[in-house]
């Protein structure tokens, strides 16, 4: 896919680079800078269907709050814009889905392909402990979610890394994304640039605990 080879590049392009900031600021919710964000990612080519996607996406990791507050200040960049003749390109459809598995089934494939590693049923610790989150994360994240091809895998993992680098306490789960974004074709360039958004768009601070993750993930 044509988004997959843009993966590639080094570092980050500028829909790339977009994409990530957007989700950086939907995380944090910093929706005054996320208006100024959007507005450039529509301008760097980003669809209105894979920023939508974005959003939706984004739920699953910093909650309904600001996944909807983010939806919501896209709906007003979009409204100004098109106030100002500015015609934004809606983009691709997700394609029927044709796999008529279960989607607990569907979700464990789709994590097996990510991690590269074989997934049980139910995951072991947390999964055992609590299997009803076991079945959310199989059968919503990753088989409802993920089952959608506006985004491809890499995609989704810059969104996640990118939204995971912008939040404290979240450097084991961040830990886990970059491998499985690793996995689908991000370079270590490109990780490295998502940091640097994250020092420039939410702190220092966030960016340098990040950096530490990756660098102890290297060793």
């Amino acid at each position: 896919m044509s988004a997959q080879d843009e993966s590639k590049a080094q570092p980050l392009n500028l829909r790339q680079h977009n994409l990530a900031a957007i989700s950086a600021l939907t995380a944090t919710g910093d929706t005054e800078r996320l208006k100024v964000q959007l507005d450039s990612g529509l301008d760097a080519g980003l669809t209105i269907n894979e920023i939508k996607e974005a959003l939706v996406q984004l739920y699953a990791y910093c909650g309904f709050p600001r996944s909807l507050n983010g939806i919501s200040c896209f709906m007003q960049v979009l409204e100004e814009r098109k106030k100002k003749g500015i015609t934004d390109v809606a983009g691709r459809e997700a394609t029927p889905l044709k796999d008529s598995s279960d989607a607990y089934e569907r979700g464990r494939k789709a994590l097996e392909t990510l991690t590269q590693v074989p997934q049980l049923k139910p995951a072991p610790g947390f999964g055992e402990f609590a299997p009803r989150i076991d079945a959310f994360l199989k059968e919503h994240l990753f088989a409802d979610i993920f089952d959608s091809d506006v985004l491809d895998y890499t995609q989704r993992e810059l969104v996640t890394i990118s939204a995971l680098a912008a939040m404290p306490g979240t450097e084991g789960q961040l830990q886990a994304h970059i491998g499985m974004g690793m996995n689908t074709g991000i370079s270590a360039e490109q990780v490295k640039s998502v940091f640097d958004i994250i020092e420039e768009l939410v702190s220092r601070e966030q960016a340098e605990i990040s950096r530490a993750v990756f660098s102890k993930m290297k060793k």
